[in-house]
């Protein structure tokens, strides 16, 4: 079998899936690239890997290229923690306020759009900048009246109180439609080596399972990398679900049909690649 290139993101929400193969526990046979979510987006797309872990969004946009990998995402049924709003003013008076958008994301920005517009009845001027860990400061230096971060950095935030006004998309999206919501899945390019991908799939599965089940020792480890407080790190994995069920299935479909509405994405259905 053709050994793949699989893109993986560094964050904490990446830690159950990944953890047993980085200790040796779960054996894959693929060379692991590292990157933001916008970045391993692009390196997908333009063939650079074979498998990654993408932003949702990602795969409605290129729906005819990639197949999801089944039972396999980044979810959340309520309070994602990692996907927040800082705000300066409550969310509904953001109407034409500038509010700065981490580059990281693709997902998480198109959701703010559709909660904005629809949700919240607002228009904000929005502003891409740099949004990881290492660039919270800098942000001061920016003009807003909010800022949309993801992933260790949103987390970081959290932590310095910064903003009066605190707005998690997750629960934003359970509010508005009852349903979870989908932040990224596993994608594979279709003319990736089948058998190489499902062997992928199942190295992935398997260490996802061995991560569920040594949660504590994933969060401790989370704040030893991040300097965030143990408690912090435990509840926001304890809320996320790497599963893709079919009610995460029906709030991604909703997520895609809402996109689709606004021409933001093409309409399509899911493809998956059969399991090995």
């Amino acid at each position: 079998m053709t050994r793949l290139r699989l893109g993986r993101i560094p964050w904490i929400n990446c830690y159950p899936v990944y953890a047993a193969i980085d200790r040796g526990l779960v054996s894959i046979d693929a060379e692991p690239i590292s990157g933001t979510a916008a970045e391993l987006n692009d390196l997908l797309a333009a063939g650079e890997l074979d498998v990654s872990v993408v932003s949702a969004v990602e795969y409605a946009r290129n729906a005819a290229a990639y197949h999801l990998l089944p039972d396999l995402a980044i979810t959340s049924d309520g309070p994602v923690h990692s996907v927040m709003l800082y705000s300066k003013r409550p969310v509904h008076e953001l109407d034409g306020a500038t509010v700065l958008q981490s580059a990281s994301s693709r997902t998480s920005v198109l959701l703010l759009d559709l909660l904005c517009r629809h949700r919240w009845r607002v228009r904000p001027k929005f502003a891409t900048v740099r949004a990881e860990s290492s660039d919270l400061e800098p942000l001061r230096e920016f003009p807003h009246q909010a800022v949309l971060v993801i992933g260790d950095a949103a987390l970081l935030l959290a932590v310095e109180e910064r903003y009066p006004y605190k707005t998690d998309l997750g629960t934003a999206w359970k509010d508005w439609t009852g349903l979870p919501f989908v932040f990224a899945v596993w994608a594979a390019r279709r003319e990736a080596d089948r058998a190489s991908v499902q062997a992928v799939h199942q190295s992935l599965l398997k260490s996802r399972t061995w991560g569920l089940a040594h949660l504590d020792e994933l969060a401790r480890l989370a704040s030893d990398n991040t300097g965030l407080p143990l408690s912090t790190c435990g509840a926001y994995l304890g809320d996320l679900d790497y599963a893709l069920s079919y009610r995460h299935l029906a709030g991604l479909t909703d997520f895609f049909r809402r996109l689709a509405q606004d021409g933001l994405v093409p309409d399509g259905s899911l493809s998956f690649i059969s399991a090995a």
